[in-house]
């Protein structure tokens, strides 16, 4: 995902920040069109959604049955995605963990508290390490009285423009067909200790990873159901 900021940053400065940001966002509008994302296990409660920073993509692209609103960077290139997420339907607040993180944070939690809506946070952003769970997510989902829902996505199909970055972030191009698997709900105890936020952001980084590689093996029977 960096290299792909830093080509971002690279066109904008040739050829103008509102040209890129048509781009991505009609983009954005057009792959919505021409792939397709089934849902599995899609949570019946409101809850906060924890992804890998690769994933996003899947957030974008599931039907959703409840709006989710996605932590997006507050940069510039941060608003070329925030723009593109709002153009297909997901909500956004601006800020990360160096910029803006807390003020973004109460954002995203009084958005969950008084609107009809999901949170969602790439759990190992804005730079790595790789599918580590940082206890971000833990702490607003006990401000917000919510469960934390892993959910990972994936496709075999090859149909994906590929960024050499640190979480190996792939787009998925017109005809990929992508599965997308939420974990049940993880629930904080009432009144959590640090030593509950550890237990529960380990238990959403093995979810994580337990998912995924169900996934991978289950990727046709999921696409059937």
């Amino acid at each position: 995902m960096d290299k792909f900021l830093d080509k971002l940053k690279i066109f904008r400065k040739k050829y103008g920040f509102e040209l890129i940001s048509f781009l991505v966002v009609n983009l954005f509008k057009l792959e919505k069109i021409f792939y397709t994302c089934k849902c599995i296990n899609y949570p019946k409660v409101k809850c906060i959604f924890a992804m890998w920073h690769a994933h996003q993509c899947g957030v974008f692209s599931c039907n959703q049955h409840r709006k989710t609103c996605i932590m997006v960077s507050s940069s510039q290139d941060g608003e070329i995605i925030s723009r593109a997420a709002n153009a297909v339907g997901v909500e956004t607040v601006r800020g990360s963990k160096t910029r803006g993180g807390v003020k973004a944070s109460l954002e995203l939690i009084k958005r969950i508290q008084t609107d009809d809506v999901n949170g969602a946070l790439t759990i190992d952003g804005p730079r790595g390490p790789n599918r580590i769970v940082k206890k971000g997510i833990v702490e607003i989902a006990k401000v917000a009285n919510i469960p934390i829902v892993p959910c990972v996505y994936w496709s075999p199909q090859k149909r994906f423009l590929k960024f050499k970055s640190w979480d190996s972030f792939r787009f998925p191009l017109i005809g990929t067909k992508l599965v997308m698997v939420f974990g049940d709900p993880i629930y904080l105890p009432e009144n959590a200790t640090n030593d509950d936020i550890e237990k529960v952001r380990k238990e959403t980084e093995d979810n994580l990873n337990s998912l995924y590689k169900d996934l991978k093996e289950n990727y046709y029977k999921y696409l059937k159901q």
